[in-house]
């Protein structure tokens, strides 16, 4: 149980997490979308497009894809937050000490080995929240993640389930960097200088500041991920809109402008942040309790 419990604990934080943040991040999806497709002319204000969406969809197209969501905190989430944290303290049990090397080290391996895992429920995620922007006849009407699953393998094949996995592993390993290393090296340094030991402003406070590295520095791959997976076969040009992820970077640089990569930054830490912090402070919560009780 000791060994299972950091999977199930970081695997449930994220779920709650998710249910909070998900109309969030359908507002996110769609601003990139809309950058896309408008060349970097089109609104990055939360409110409209969310206004927009309620309009045409009505309240409840907000949780538009909750059930991928939810299925890529069960693999993703749960895989990164149990790696890390299993890697973690072990590492503390041997030496008394883990570094900020050692943290940075654990926060990538457990990025890249979650972000393989979940790629395929984050690629249907990102196809459903996507699907009412693509012209009619383009739209894919998956019904859930099972007819999303099971129609990408007969149409495209399975191997298609990850599609865009090159920036969705980039992504996931500089978030990552960025969340759960500092996360744990902002707690120890505030609890030095304070004379604390984990109070819940030293929590919130480190979560705060991890929640906002995230955000900035992850957001460009998360761009480049949701044009990479949404992308249709084009039957008059005979090819996909991009070849690579570095060909979609040159291709959003060129149609967009460099700082478009960061289109919608308030609204994608709007939703990063809060998933990280509630993620965080959930899983140390629950982390105690659980050593209470064994």
């Amino acid at each position: 149980m000791n060994a299972v419990m950091p999977f199930v604990i970081g695997g449930g934080s994220g779920m709650l997490s998710t249910i909070l943040i998900q109309p969030i991040d359908m507002i996110k999806v769609q601003i990139q979308i809309q950058s896309e497709v408008m060349k970097g002319a089109s609104t990055s204000n939360p409110i409209i497009v969310m206004r927009q969406i309620v309009s045409q969809q009505g309240v409840g197209h907000l949780y538009h894809g909750i059930g991928s969501a939810l299925m890529r905190q069960v693999t993703y989430t749960t895989t990164r937050m149990g790696i890390y944290k299993s890697l973690f303290n072990k590492h503390n049990a041997q030496y008394g000490h883990v570094s900020l090397g050692m943290k940075s080290l654990f926060s990538a391996t457990a990025g890249f080995i979650g972000s393989i895992i979940g790629n395929p429920a984050d690629l249907i995620l990102i196809r459903m929240q996507a699907d009412m922007s693509l012209p009619e006849a383009q739209r894919r009407r998956y019904t859930g993640f099972m007819n999303a699953f099971s129609r990408i393998v007969s149409e495209e094949g399975f191997l298609s389930l990850w599609r865009g996995s090159s920036p969705t592993i980039i992504r996931a390993v500089v978030l990552n960097l960025a969340m759960l290393a500092p996360f744990d090296e902002a707690k120890e340094r505030l609890n030095q200088f304070f004379g604390k030991k984990d109070n819940i402003e030293i929590r919130l406070a480190s979560s705060a500041f991890a929640g906002f590295l995230a955000a900035f520095c992850s957001l460009p791959f998360d761009n480049l991920k949701t044009k990479l997976q949404k992308m249709k076969y084009c039957n008059e040009s005979g090819a996909f809109p991009y070849k690579s992820i570095i060909d979609c970077f040159q291709k959003s640089v060129r149609n967009e402008g460099t700082l478009k990569l960061w289109t919608g930054f308030m609204t994608y830490y709007s939703r990063i942040a809060p998933h990280a912090m509630t993620t965080l402070l959930l899983q140390d919560y629950l982390t105690k309790k659980w050593d209470i009780f064994r």
